[in-house]
């Protein structure tokens, strides 16, 4: 009987919590989609961004650019060697200037730097440079 007096206020309620229910679904699932977006940009960001660095990486005129690092100080004072687009070179006794400019050409040439030690000698100082492309 209590059934019958209340019927219509148990439909309702249950109509209500299966709409809670299907906001918090479509919620979740509108948040979901956003993040697979998002996740979608990002990834289409990198592979473009692989893309642009491997037409760098691939410049025949690289090893030239890396070669030019050798000539920016005087002989004496490089150790240089170049093997298979792999160099290491090792700088002795440069001025602040030869270092600056030296350190400007590393950063500004497209290669992988895998070692840039810079030690202060007295009133010089000594790099030790490897990189590969």
């Amino acid at each position: 009987m209590t059934w019958k007096r209340y019927q219509n206020e148990l439909i309702a309620l249950i109509a209500f919590v299966f709409m809670l229910a299907a906001y918090g679904y479509k919620t979740a699932q509108v948040s979901a989609q956003a993040e697979s977006i998002a996740a979608a940009k990002h990834s289409v960001e990198e592979i473009q961004e692989v893309i642009s660095l491997k037409k760098i990486w691939a410049d025949k005129k690289t090893s030239k650019k890396v070669e030019k690092l050798q000539a920016l100080v005087p002989d004496s004072k490089v150790k240089w060697s170049n093997k298979n687009k792999k160099v290491t070179a090792s700088y002795k006794n440069l001025t602040a200037r030869e270092l600056n400019t030296l350190v400007t050409k590393i950063l500004n040439v497209p290669v992988e730097i895998q070692k840039l030690k810079i030690q202060k000698v007295a009133s010089s100082y000594d790099v030790e440079f490897k990189c590969k492309w």
